[in-house]
Parts: structure tokens; C-alpha cells; sequence
């Protein structure tokens, strides 16, 4: 790994939007009276990137975010997906080509900053690479079989051959013993260089992606590689549902017992 990355040679752009099916308002959800937003721009700021940016699509979120002194940039509301949110901010903010820009998503507030540094650096390790990913192994049955968990298989050289909803890879001779390795769980966290994210968001929807529902998908279709690493530590579950949030409260108490909680 590079060095350089520890240097600010990173940034860090945190999409996040108000509209959510399970959890409306969800970056400003209450964490210990702080939003839920705030935590995550804790988690940018422990990680030694040079510059850390909220991308929002909406002027109350906006607000918020300088309140508790984060670089908003307001895009437009319709974006597809956070990689086109991230597109636009590369556009306003006019980054040079080759910024590396990690994506953190707004809806992470234990995300683990050892995975923030790890993905920079493996894009930086990889020059040939337009993104990089990290990835788990799946030792259980229920989580191999279970379509919210996106799996990807991988080259001895390290790039991503596909990620799919489906158990992949079909173990055509039986399943391996108890324990053993599956497969690998995708997570969902991205280095770019900033002139990629700018062709993918000027690139149609792939027919791979539109089946799956996987973004990536449009990469690998447009030809560009993804780096791909084990992740060096497991990480937390995001926030998706008001259980998710809940579970997420628990932790944060626990690691600071003494704070005030206006739930």
C-alpha cells in the first residue's frame, strides 16, 4: 500500500439524501443529540483523508451539515445513485482526474476508518484500476442464499470478475465443509478516480446492472477494472430500518457511557 495515501492524497465525499422508504429523514435521525450525519463525518475525519466533503439534496440537510462544520455541496435530488451524486460534486468541485475519491455513505456511522485508508490505498496500489472495493468472506448457508447480500468473485490478481445477487460461486461438486469459505460478501465501500466517476455517470445503465440492481455492474460492462481486497477488519452493518438505528444507539452508548441522550 502507498504511503501517499496517509498524506491526503484521499478525499472522501458522503452522500446522503433525506428520501428513504424505511427510514424518511434518515441523516438527520437522532444519535445522543447529535444527527446521524454527524457520526459519519466523525468517521471521515479519523481516517487521514485530505479532504472530506457531504454531498445532500436537500437545503435542511445542508444546513445541518455546516452546523456541525462539515464542506456541504448541495446536488440536484434526482440523482440515481450516490455514484452520480459523487459525479456531480467531482464536476462543481472541478477535482483533478485523478483525485481519488472514496465514497462513504451517509448511513454508516460505525463505519470502521482502517476501511476508509484500506480502499484508498489498494486504488492507489493499483494504477490500472478506475475503482477499488473491499470484501468478506460468507461461511454461512443463510447469508450466501440471501439476495440483500451482494456477492463477488474475484482473479488471482485481485480485480472483480462479477458481483451478483445469486450464490456465486455455484459449487457444482457439493458445498464445502462446515465453515469453510463460500464465497465473498461485497461491501459497499468505493475508491474512484474522480475522471472515472465522471464517464460513469455520462454511461447508460447496463443491461447486467438493470438485471441485478448493482451499479458496479456498469463498470465491468464499460470495460474498466475494480480493484478488489479482503477488508482488514469486519465491518458494522449500516443503518437501514428504525432497529438498524436502535442497534446503532446501543454501540455508541456503549463506547461513550457518559453521554447525555435526548431520545
Amino acid at each position: 500500500m502507498s504511503e501517499a495515501v496517509f498524506d491526503g492524497d484521499f478525499c472522501v465525499i458522503i452522500p446522503a439524501r433525506m428520501s428513504s422508504s424505511r427510514l424518511p429523514g434518515k441523516p438527520l435521525a437522532d444519535i445522543h443529540g447529535r444527527p446521524m450525519l454527524a457520526w459519519v463525518h466523525d468517521c471521515a475525519k479519523e481516517c487521514g483523508a485530505g479532504r472530506i466533503i457531504v454531498a445532500v439534496d436537500d437545503a435542511d440537510l445542508h444546513a445541518a451539515a455546516e452546523q456541525f462544520g462539515a464542506h456541504a455541496v448541495l446536488t440536484r435530488a434526482d440523482h440515481e445513485s450516490g455514484t452520480d451524486r459523487l459525479a456531480e460534486v467531482v464536476t462543481q468541485l472541478g477535482l483533478a482526474e485523478d483525485q481519488i475519491v472514496v465514497n462513504l455513505q451517509g448511513d454508516e456511522p460505525l463505519m470502521h476508518p482502517e476501511l476508509l485508508r484500506q480502499v484508498a490505498g489498494l486504488l492507489v496500489a493499483q494504477k490500472e484500476a478506475a475503482m477499488a472495493t473491499l470484501m468478506v468472506p460468507i461461511t454461512a448457508m443463510d447469508e450466501f442464499n440471501d439476495p440483500s447480500a451482494v456477492k463477488v468473485v474475484a482473479s488471482e490478481a485481485g480485480k472483480a470478475l462479477y458481483f451478483s445477487r445469486s450464490p456465486i460461486p455455484f459449487h457444482r461438486d457439493g458445498l464445502p465443509e462446515n465453515g469453510a469459505v463460500l464465497g465473498f460478501r461485497h461491501l459497499g465501500v468505493y475508491a474512484y478516480r474522480a475522471g472515472f466517476l465522471q464517464r460513469f455517470a455520462a454511461a447508460p445503465m447496463a443491461e447486467l446492472e438493470r438485471a441485478e440492481k448493482l451499479e458496479q455492474l456498469r463498470a465491468l460492462a464499460m470495460g474498466e477494472s475494480i480493484a478488489v481486497a479482503v477488508a482488514e477488519v469486519i465491518p458494522h452493518a449500516g443503518v437501514d430500518t428504525p432497529s438498524d438505528l436502535e442497534r446503532v444507539r446501543a454501540v455508541l452508548r456503549a463506547r461513550q457511557p457518559a453521554v447525555e441522550t435526548n431520545e
